[in-house]
């Protein structure tokens, strides 16, 4: 298997760039292109490419088979989005009461992939009832590839996705076994999603947790009734360059906000598939936002 490198082994420069590149602003001829210098000391632009995607096996923290938990695939209907929504569904094998918090996880911008079912399993195992839904159900769902993620992702209206999102976690929070209380949890896209269904829902979604989201425009917030958890990344600067009119609009309309900055961390930090991860910042990021959710699920 491959070794995992940490992110501060590439330069700040390279990983710039590797994110113009995830979120479609350049295309991978160009990324190559433009990555070509950093290959140096022996290393292709082929080995560095490989050194930079994501391996999966590194992010197995709770197997599927794991005894604690019950997984199964689950369809939900979107009327208003693309018609339905398939996503991975984890909870407690065991609960220790009949109703439990329901948490809704977002994905990156590639679709439901083993990271995120990893997440969701994570979640399981912490008492919740949590429901992964993979965006790209309408494009045959996630493909098993990041880059033909990332293609598939283009093909779909974002506002039907949207849409399914929020089906999704109304359905989630209406379960027979539900307490009622509901969270989401994204991350990159995800996190833009969740600051999205914070505005949305209002006070149907009870709180919210985005990881390096892009913010939703400042005279949306004043709808948020959630309360919010916001994880950022100093060297995300694509993000943090939003962050101040999000956190001016926050205090203007009293919203119940918790933000912090992991110094020293890459955008997609938490991410344990990617150089990208940051072991100190994800679990300190991780912590908090089960405790957050306990305190405000329970």
């Amino acid at each position: 298997m491959t070794e995992r490198k940490n992110s501060r082994e590439y330069p700040q420069e390279l990983w710039n760039l590797f994110d113009q590149f995830v979120h479609g602003d350049i295309d991978r001829r160009t990324f190559f292109s433009h990555a070509q210098k950093f290959a140096i000391g022996g290393l292709t632009i082929a080995a560095l490419w490989e050194s930079l995607r994501p391996h999966y096996a590194w992010a197995i923290q709770v197997e599927k088979n794991d005894k604690r938990i019950k997984g199964e695939t689950v369809t939900v209907d979107s009327p208003q989005g693309n018609g339905k929504i398939t996503g991975y569904l984890a909870r407690p094998a065991e609960p220790k009461s009949g109703k439990l918090p329901v948490v809704l996880v977002v994905h990156e911008n590639r679709g439901l992939n083993p990271y995120i079912e990893d997440v969701t399993r994570r979640f399981a195992v912490e008492g919740f009832i949590a429901y992964a839904p993979d965006g790209l159900t309408s494009v045959g769902g996630y493909p098993g590839d990041e880059d033909k993620g990332r293609e598939l992702f283009k093909k779909v209206d974002e506002g039907k996705m949207t849409a399914d999102f929020e089906a999704a976690a109304r359905w989630l929070k209406a379960r027979s076994d539900s307490n009622g209380k509901l969270g989401v949890v994204g991350f990159c896209f995800g996190g833009k999603i969740a600051n999205t269904l914070a505005v949305r829902m209002g006070a149907d979604l009870q709180a919210a947790v985005p990881f390096y989201g892009s913010q939703p425009a400042s005279q949306d917030v004043a709808k948020i009734r959630a309360a919010l958890l916001i994880h950022d990344a100093s060297l995300d600067e694509r993000i943090m360059k939003g962050w101040p009119a999000y956190e001016e609009a926050l205090k203007a309309n009293k919203v119940d906000y918790t933000h912090y900055t992991y110094e020293g961390a890459q955008h997609g930090f938490h991410n344990d598939t990617t150089p990208r991860y940051d072991e100190k910042a994800a679990k300190l990021a991780w912590s908090r936002t089960v405790d957050f959710l306990k305190k405000h699920l329970k």
